[in-house]
């Protein structure tokens, strides 16, 4: 069976669902073009802002979670700020990456302050660049809160709306707005972004979290000169929250695309993503982990599995395995059924063995 991984969002052609998130593996023009070589399906930028002498990351601002059995990774924190190099630099490497790579996609990840203005700036600017779609960063979980940016904005339905109206009134290019997952509700602020015109769904971006104390200091980690903040929890046991809430918005909004993400290490993690909805997926905190050619063995992977299920395209699985996904009061109700199915069964079976025998016994006293 020939399986085709291409597929097609909003217009735009991927060669495959597997896009770099957005985060350090798109941190400049170099380390993208790297990752295209690879045989990334897309790309989306390290999330760029118009005054980026206002960004000033901090040392060291990273933090594993390891499991106690064999150490492996399995949560990562980090406290990183978008992009603090210049949006003019940006500007020319996103168009030098366009005319290098005219069949890759590259997706512009942009974030701004709570202003219509700098907001039709930003998108006005960069699209002259002619990337292939943007995707608004409403969900970073920390860092310029005080600004409204990210998070700070997105965990807010009436802002989400407002700034996305804001943006499609300039955007030419499709727009996918990023959602956090650090709120109650996920389908509040998506329906609030598509009630603002995007064209889909980037999720989840990291959640606001504490990875630990070290024992030894007793600060929290990572510790900036003693100190630290909350930051974003990302990697593999982030993956059934996402899972959820993905699920939860592709339910609520079947027409929408979604770009899901939130701790895909393997083709086999991509699949359950596109069987809850997702028609493409991101990956960052996996390739930082693995290596950037882990694109190879997932590719690898995801064709294996449509193989063994006789999925010959990617369509033909986005959100197969939605309809499986009930309330619990049909649940029971579903055992009850079940049970009594079976005790019929049952019941029916007792009787028969019940005449089977008489009828031996019948025989057995005429010979």
């Amino acid at each position: 069976m020939s399986v085709d991984l291409s597929t097609e969002v909003n217009g735009i052609k991927f060669e495959n669902p597997f896009i770099l998130g957005s985060g350090p593996p798109g941190t400049n023009a170099k380390v993208i073009s790297k990752s295209f070589d690879l045989g990334w399906g897309g790309m989306v930028i390290k999330t760029i802002s118009l005054d980026a002498s206002k960004v000033v990351n901090t040392n060291p601002r990273y933090a594993k979670l390891r499991s106690h059995g064999n150490n492996e990774v399995i949560g990562f924190q980090n406290i990183e700020l978008i992009s603090d190099r210049p949006f003019e630099t940006w500007l020319e490497e996103i168009k030098m990456l366009k005319e290098k790579y005219p069949e890759k996609v590259l997706i512009a990840s942009v974030m701004e302050e709570y202003n219509k203005d700098a907001w039709h700036e930003i998108i006005e600017r960069v699209q002259e660049c002619k990337p292939d779609a943007f995707e608004l960063n409403l969900s970073c979980p920390h860092g310029l809160p005080e600004r409204k940016m990210g998070m700070a904005m997105g965990e807010n339905p009436d802002l989400v709306e407002e700034v996305c109206g804001w943006v499609m009134d300039v955007a030419k290019i499709p727009v996918w707005a990023k959602m956090t997952p650090n709120v109650g509700d996920v389908t509040a602020p998506a329906e609030a972004a598509l009630k603002g015109g995007v064209d889909g769904i980037s999720m989840i971006n990291t959640i606001l979290s504490v990875t630990g104390v070290d024992r030894k200091t007793l600060r929290p980690i990572p510790t900036v000169q003693g100190y630290t903040v909350p930051g974003g929890y990302s990697g593999q046991a982030v993956r059934p929250i996402a899972l959820r809430q993905v699920m939860e918005v592709a339910r609520a909004f079947p027409d929408t695309p979604i770009s899901g993400m939130g701790g895909i290490y393997t083709g086999y993690d991509a699949a359950q993503f596109m069987l809850l909805g997702s028609s493409t997926v991101q990956v960052c905190t996996g390739a930082m982990l693995q290596g950037y050619d882990c694109i190879i063995k997932m590719k690898e992977e995801l064709i294996e599995f449509m193989e063994e299920k006789g999925f010959n395209s990617i369509s033909d699985f986005v959100g197969h395995s939605l309809s499986y996904f009930s309330t619990h009061a049909n649940l029971v109700e579903r055992q009850r059924e079940a049970k009594d199915k079976k005790a019929g069964r049952a019941g029916l079976d007792a009787e028969t063995w019940k005449g089977d025998i008489a009828k031996e016994t019948e025989d057995l006293t005429a010979n």
